[in-house]
């Protein structure tokens, strides 16, 4: 490995899907998070990533490719927290730690009930970009179209919910169901970064680059790219780390884009 040159690094396939599917899901994972930390609700793919554990368990389980469980549960599951938040009166964090209590308990009981998957329950808690496959490339890149193309259309509605919602509820823009949308787009991007970075760790792809970029951006749409381009580099950088140094490549990237992080704090203070 130490002899070889980038350009033979790049020549991979698995490389190149990594590559791919680790983009696009970065960048959703960007616009999204700048919207969540906005609106204090970035604890929600912390829970998400909770209840796709359950529906992970619950798939492999009875031998279902667990994507194709993981995505309608987890998108049922962010429609229950913002009921929760909406009609029982419950504050969006106690509403977001019942859900995620419900996910992982029903993870860890089918973990129990059945021990020949545990191995492949691993590699979901810690991610494994890596080992992608075409198929799931193919899935990777046509949702994250699907939700780019979604957040394009409703961009100056969630932008107008996110700082001010009464204001957009007067000017006619129906909150609730913008709120709606953005929780289905966030669980749907939740299960999707679950490849890249793992269940333990999909909160921090979330968070991350908009905290950052919220530190050195004067406005809204430079947050966005900064909070885009910090996510992409992040993910290629972490993926290429992992590689060359043999480290788990979630956790590299997650390191990574704490090291921009705390280069941002860095630049803020000094200028």
């Amino acid at each position: 490995m130490t002899d070889m040159t980038l350009l033979d690094f790049l020549h991979y396939s698995f490389i190149q899907r990594a590559y791919l599917a680790g983009s696009f899901i970065a960048v959703l994972c960007a616009m999204l998070g700048l919207f969540l930390v906005l609106r204090r609700l970035s604890l929600i793919g912390d829970g998400l990533s909770h209840v796709s554990f359950g529906a992970i368990a619950l798939g492999l389980f009875f031998g279902i490719y667990p994507f194709y469980v993981a995505i309608p549960i987890v998108v049922l599951g962010s429609y229950f927290i913002l009921k929760l938040t909406e009609r029982a009166k419950i504050y969006g964090d106690a509403a977001i730690g019942i859900v995620s209590s419900l996910g992982i308990a029903s993870g860890i009981i089918l973990a129990s009930l059945s021990r020949g998957f545990n191995v492949d329950l691993f590699a979901y808690l810690f991610g494994n970009i890596l080992a992608v496959s075409s198929a799931e490339v193919y899935l990777s890149v046509g949702l994250s179209l699907v939700v780019l193309l979604t957040i394009v259309m409703l961009y100056n509605d969630l932008f107008s919910v996110t700082f001010d919602e009464e204001y957009a509820r007067i000017t006619g823009i129906r909150v609730e169901r913008i709120n709606l949308i953005l929780t289905f787009l966030t669980a749907i991007t939740v299960v999707l970064a679950i490849k890249v970075v793992g269940i333990l760790l999909v909160s921090a792809l979330l968070i991350v680059p908009a905290v950052t970029a919220l530190q050195i951006a004067k406005g809204f749409k430079g947050a966005m790219i900064i909070s885009v381009l910090d996510a992409v580099v992040s993910v290629l950088m972490g993926i290429t780390l992992s590689f060359f140094l043999d480290l788990p490549a979630g956790g590299t990237i997650v390191m990574t884009s704490l090291a921009f992080f705390g280069a941002s704090l860095l630049y803020k203070r000094i200028t």
